[in-house]
């Protein structure tokens, strides 16, 4: 293909595209876009953080003493506040340690490439984030098992297989790890993973487990510490994925587990040696946001109000919300078109609620993923339920 051939192609790609829509206020409750206000029914600030005074406090105190800039962790760029951040996350978690990336996508990428070779075995859910897809690939591992979502039979399936090949030695002489990967809460549907029996699992055939728990962080669990908590599993996942964008409102992952786990990804993680560390207010203000939960579980408790509240009258207007475990809720519209005009319809009605289409879901699973909230009252609720109802009436999807 020579290059004007290629720039043809990339034009006519980028042509059937959807542009973002473009938000000119704060992350709260209302988002204000074309200057007007809608409701934000659609962001993943659970908490309601991005806007809080207390994060916001922390972040410009720590610019008026400690500037802007870092560096890389492992020449002039780990700060005290780095390792604050980290013991306050591991003190969360529950777990020994913790290491802080520049994105969960990082943090994703460098559990399983740093641990896992070309020789090793890697089980995956087969709907898992695209992030674990990646790292997956990037790991460059051969041996790859995909298992029914959220199908524990199926993974003892596939880990029957994995058995079998991990009693041949690599090359090094040593025998094949085993790695069971999966999302703690499917972003999609709002669903769980199974855990307990995922655990049970990884004992029976010696494997290593990972959960990603990026929606699950601040949300699951006693005070928000997640969905390996949710089940009572403290301590018994190897691999704990968080994200700091989604309920603490900032930017940034990490990876958490036993110390001598973390002491490894610190002196190995390709993604923590060759990446600039967490700016000075972003450190500051995921660690307020950590030590808010750390003291009170308020906002967790009111998060849950307001989901289950939309779930209710949801439900009572007849529309079909899935099997959520979690306050996203997927408002099913199978129909990719429909679910489309359905949501362009709810912003003329003043509210932001985005449709889920294919790639994203698969064909006929289209929806319209309702997120709330611990920053809306039940009046915002209200507001984005009557628009909903009349909606689905004027296109007849009940």
């Amino acid at each position: 293909m020579k290059p004007s051939e290629f720039y043809k192609f990339l034009k006519q790609a980028v042509s059937l595209g959807n542009s973002p829509k473009i938000i000119e206020s704060g992350q709260g409750a209302y988002l204000t876009i074309g200057n007007v206000k809608k409701l934000n029914f659609c962001s993943s600030h659970y908490l309601g953080l991005a806007e809080d005074p207390r994060v916001k406090k922390a972040a410009q105190k720590a610019i008026e003493k400690y500037g802007l800039g870092t560096g890389y962790r492992t020449l002039a760029g780990t700060h005290t506040l780095h390792l604050r951040l980290e013991e306050a996350i591991a003190k969360f978690k529950g777990t020994e340690g913790s290491v802080v990336f520049s994105s969960a996508y990082m943090a994703n990428a460098a559990a399983i490439q740093t641990i896992i070779g070309k020789e090793d075995i890697v089980i995956s859910d087969e709907l898992n984030h695209a992030s674990i897809i990646d790292a997956v690939r990037l790991s460059g591992v051969k041996n790859k098992f995909i298992y029914k979502h959220g199908d524990a039979n199926d993974l003892e399936e596939r880990l029957k297989e994995a058995a079998k090949l991990a009693k041949t030695p690599k090359s090094d002489g040593q025998l094949p790890l085993m790695l069971i990967v999966t999302d703690g809460v499917f972003s999609m549907d709002g669903d769980l993973a199974p855990l307990p029996e995922i655990v049970r699992l990884a004992k029976r055939y010696s494997a290593l487990t990972m959960v990603d728990d990026a929606h699950g962080e601040g949300v699951m669990g006693k005070g928000g510490r997640g969905v390996v908590d949710h089940f009572g599993l403290v301590g018994e996942i190897d691999i704990e994925i968080g994200s700091l964008s989604k309920a603490f409102s900032v930017i940034g992952g990490f990876i958490a587990g036993k110390k001598t786990l973390i002491d490894y990804y610190n002196l190995k993680a390709r993604q923590r040696l060759f990446s600039i560390a967490l700016t000075i207010p972003d450190t500051a203000a995921s660690l307020e946001a950590v030590n808010i939960l750390l003291k009170s579980d308020k906002l967790v408790k009111k998060l849950w109000d307001n989901a289950n509240y939309l779930k209710s009258e949801f439900k009572k207007l007849g529309f079909d919300i899935g099997h959520s475990q979690s306050p996203i809720i997927p408002v099913m519209l199978p129909d990719e078109e429909v679910a489309k005009k359905f949501s362009a319809k709810l912003f003329e009605e003043n509210v932001f609620a985005t449709p889920i289409v294919f790639p994203m879901v698969a064909k006929g699973k289209a929806r319209i993923r309702v997120i709330p909230s611990a920053a809306h009252s039940k009046k915002d609720l209200d507001f984005g339920i009557k628009a909903f109802a009349k909606v689905a009436k004027e296109l007849k999807v009940l």
